[in-house]
């Protein structure tokens, strides 16, 4: 069987992360490139049949809403690694905790004082009419002024090779499971490639996460920390109980919880738990019937009153959405220099605003050139990418936008960088991205490593696994 060779490795006119526009291997990927080489096709394919049983032995599958079959997935797992120098992920480190600083005063402001609204740096209207500014949160002070606890902001490397952030999630940030279960796979799948580079772990998210939980209640020697699911039914049911498992803490539904007198119990066979510290992963709108959406059946009555009462703490707080709104991201450069008087370290992709008259003409003008989000969606939906749609998809796009231009902005098609991946055909550049997680209690954690989406289709620059995207592990390497 013949060795791997990258001989014939072609960048397509894009950045390429491992190797250059003329051909060379970049230091960061020399030794792995070496490595690689040594290892013929049969054990590469045998590896990669190994790590797709593997990841169905953890259960690390996902659903798909739009699937009407409602089987489970896998996010298929390319077991060739994303490797980011140790000098890049150390800029890249600074601009997020400049960044998350910035965005998490902005919350807090925008609930309490609105000075960055009254100074007039961002439209009143636009940070009002948005959907996830949540009156209800109007003067709350969460423990240690912290907002968002858990941060996953996605980045993309253009074709200058720069880290661009793409957007924040500050809500219920998912993904981080896979980033820790990729690691545990590639470590068994490339062990030797892997000693040999000197990768730094990202094995004790789980303990800085806890630690993280802990911290918001200092008065409490054991506080108790439970993972609040949707359900068996939801897209990330398999992180919610690996990371309550991983934590040891209690996996519940919003039926297990009670609220009496203000504080918030949990069932037990042994009779009611007090809760400390709930890590929800159930949006706003569902998390308690009395105070949001009154149908919801996901949440606990009452859980909203013993929050506001300094009872528990929900992490992430409730309201953190407004700053990850679409069109409130296209200022975080403002947000930036307002709170922090610092430019910023880790540039925004130009945005057009659709909300302003202007910015929206211009958009409506040159729709086939441009990518339109839909603000308040994600998965890779509501989205048209205008150099790859037809002229039926752009009037229908333009039409939305007509109806309801708040809703919409645009961005310039970037040229995501590429990584080699391991497909049919051997081993081709696909297009990534990345989503790095933040931890924010008494200070800062930055765990160096992320998930690596990598779009599988050829051709295809949606990284989305409801979209047919995939995930690496991303290695970051020590100086």
């Amino acid at each position: 069987m013949s060795k791997i060779n990258f001989a014939g490795y072609d960048t397509g006119g894009f950045f390429d992360e491992m190797i250059s526009e003329q051909g060379e291997v970049r230091p960061h990927y020399a030794r792995f490139k070496e490595r690689m080489q040594k290892m013929d096709w049969k054990k590469l394919n045998a590896l990669r049949f190994a790590t797709d049983r593997a990841q169905l032995s953890m259960g690390m599958t996902f659903n798909v809403y739009s699937d009407n079959q409602g089987s489970e997935r896998i996010l298929p797992l390319d077991i060739i690694p994303r490797i980011i120098s140790g000098e890049d992920w150390e800029e890249m480190e600074k601009g997020l905790r400049q960044r998350i600083v910035a965005l998490n005063l902005f919350i807090d402001d925008l609930y309490h004082e609105q000075k960055i609204l009254k100074d007039k740096v961002i439209p009143t209207d636009l940070v009002m009419s948005s959907a996830t500014f949540l009156k209800a949160c109007v003067g709350l002070n969460p423990p240690q002024k912290v907002w968002c606890h858990i941060t996953g902001s996605d980045l993309i490397r253009g074709g200058d090779g720069k880290f661009y952030v793409l957007e924040d999630n500050l809500r219920c940030p998912s993904g981080v499971s896979y980033m820790l279960e990729n690691r545990e796979i590639l470590k068994r799948t490339l062990p030797d490639i892997f000693e040999k580079l000197s990768v730094r772990p990202v094995s004790d998210y789980s303990h800085l996460l806890r630690d993280t939980l802990e911290s918001l209640v200092p008065d409490r020697e054991q506080p108790t920390i439970v993972v609040l699911t949707p359900g068996a039914y939801n897209s990330a049911y398999f992180e919610h109980a690996y990371l309550a498992q991983q934590m040891g803490a209690e996996l519940v539904e919003g039926r297990d919880l009670v609220v009496q007198n203000d504080m918030v119990y949990m069932l037990t066979t042994k009779g009611l738990q007090k809760v400390d510290v709930i890590y929800r992963r159930v949006d706003d709108d569902y998390i308690d019937p009395l105070v949001f959406n009154k149908d919801s059946l996901l949440g606990t009555k009452g859980l909203f009153g013993a929050y506001l009462k300094g009872n528990v703490v929900l992490v992430n707080a409730p309201g953190t959405g407004v700053a990850d709104d679409k069109a409130v991201y296209a200022y975080v450069p403002k947000i930036i220099k307002y709170y922090l008087g610092e430019d910023m370290l880790l540039p925004n992709v130009e945005t057009y605003i659709c909300a302003d008259p202007k910015e929206c003409a211009h958009v409506i003008e040159n729709i086939a050139d441009l990518v339109i989000k839909q603000t308040d969606a994600s998965g890779g939906y509501g989205m048209l990418i205008g150099p790859k749609s037809t002229k039926a998809e752009q009037e229908e796009f333009v039409r939305k936008i007509k109806a309801n231009p708040r809703n919409y902005i645009a961005q310039p098609m970037i040229s995501l960088s590429r990584v080699p991946t391991l497909v049919d055909e051997g081993i081709e550049g696909r297009h990534v991205d990345l989503r790095p997680y933040i931890l924010y209690g008494k200070e800062i954690k930055i765990i160096p490593g992320a998930l690596t989406r990598v779009a599988l289709k050829k051709g295809s620059l949606v990284v989305n696994s409801s979209q047919g995207g995939g995930s690496k592990d991303t290695w970051v390497l020590n100086k």
